[in-house]
């Protein structure tokens, strides 16, 4: 048997929408919607340069409708160019790619093949000797086991799985297409290339069982090095592997705890290092980034206060290290514990502030308030999670900026 290689990948979400980014920075937003197609290039290059035999793809190959033709004719002219490479791609529509009514439709050329969605599929590869295994969604909600129908392993070929699954269930997906792992280890393949959920895994070695993660992050939840699966096989045994990051815009959510700052100007200094640590292995790629401020500190309340000049000089010091957006700053600190049972004016403001803020006729007002601002809000200016952070997050901010107030 020939030795070749082969690329792994998943959750391309090619044009996904990033809602909620364009209020906060246009060109930002502009730079990551075209951030997948950049991503994919990333791919089609690899499979070039690295003289790989064929692509899997392991679902979710769009994210659910396009808004226009221009998704669809930008992957059709990318397979065009893996043909001309003589690189082979195989296909599984995940749960978004049965949601698009087009996908389906789409004429590919003559180096693709998208598995059937009636019945798992085998396609032989004899001039390396290898066999891939896999059905399509036929619809966006598959429930039952999908892996219990796959073929048998073919003799003498190197046998790859091709499921979009989320296994026996994982946080913050739905359970589609359901399997254990002990079910996919004990069919006989050699490779399981999974899809679906976002983050990469190796779940086993014996065979290979993994999930290369999507290919670029879309928000804070999805952060760290996005890629591939490049896999090299000789002699039906996989002697090299590697996740390989292809993504353009990486995504970090980082804590900053001030506790040690005694000076309002040293947040600015502990951000720069922070930030300059993240570029310096960024590898040349933009950084989004989110950061939480955290710490007890005697500044807490001259942060509180001073808020919005933290948050412009955080962002200043970023642009001055390199190719950073800050996606939002999070204040999380909190005042040296004192004396609950504080005597003076203040102490018993304070007391009384804290009592009102957790509230629930605070809370209802607050919620009000916000609902409205939302229902006059443009749609998609501003994301669902913004505005459950800000219901959460406003009655504690509420009650600090008046104790700001107070103490200062």
């Amino acid at each position: 048997m020939s030795g070749f290689r082969f690329i792994h990948a998943a959750d391309l979400h090619i044009d996904s929408p990033f809602i909620g980014l364009a209020g906060k920075s246009e060109a930002f937003a502009e730079r990551l919607d075209q951030a997948s197609r950049q991503a994919f290039d990333n791919v089609v290059s690899l499979a070039q340069e690295g003289q790989c035999s064929f692509i899997v793809i392991a679902g979710d190959l769009f994210d659910g409708q396009w808004r226009d033709y221009h998704t669809g004719l930008f992957f059709l002219n990318r397979m065009r160019r893996l043909r001309d490479a003589n690189v082979r791609v195989f296909i599984v529509l995940g749960n978004h790619d049965a949601e698009n009514r087009f996908a389906k439709r789409l004429e590919f050329s003559d180096n693709v093949r998208v598995l059937s969605a009636d019945k798992a599929q085998t396609i032989l590869l004899d001039d390396i000797q290898a066999a891939i295994h896999g059905r399509s969604f036929p619809r966006r909600d598959v429930t039952e086991d999908f892996a219990a129908d796959y073929p048998q392993p073919i003799p003498g070929h190197f046998n790859i799985g091709v499921l979009h699954t989320a296994l026996t269930g994982r946080e913050g997906h739905e359970l589609y297409a359901p399997c254990a792992i002990e079910e996919l280890a004990h069919r006989g393949y050699d490779y399981w290339a999974l899809g679906h959920i976002h983050a990469h895994e190796i779940l086993s070695r014996n065979p290979y069982i993994v999930f290369p993660g999507n290919l670029q992050g879309r928000h804070v939840r999805e952060t760290g090095p996005k890629g591939v699966a490049l896999v090299t096989v000789d002699d039906r045994h996989v002697v090299n592997f590697e996740h390989r990051p292809l993504d353009v815009i990486r995504w970090s959510l980082e804590q900053l705890n001030v506790g040690q700052c005694t000076e309002f100007d040293a947040i600015n200094d502990l951000a720069r290092e922070r930030l300059e640590e993240l570029i310096y292995h960024a590898d040349g790629r933009t950084l989004a980034v989110r950061l939480q401020i955290s710490g007890y500190t005697p500044l807490h309340y001259e942060i509180v206060k001073r808020e919005v000049q933290l948050n412009e000089e955080i962002r200043a010091v970023a642009q001055t290290v390199g190719d950073i957006w800050i996606e939002r700053l999070e204040l999380n600190t909190s005042p040296p514990e004192r004396n609950m049972s504080d005597p003076t004016i203040a102490g018993r403001l304070q007391a009384i502030i804290d009592e009102l803020s957790l509230g629930e006729d605070f809370r209802e007002i607050a919620s009000t308030i916000l609902n409205e601002i939302r229902r006059k809000t443009p749609q998609g200016v501003v994301d669902e999670e913004f505005y459950r952070t800000l219901i959460e997050r406003l009655p504690k901010h509420a009650a600090e900026l008046a104790k700001a107030t107070v103490v200062g």
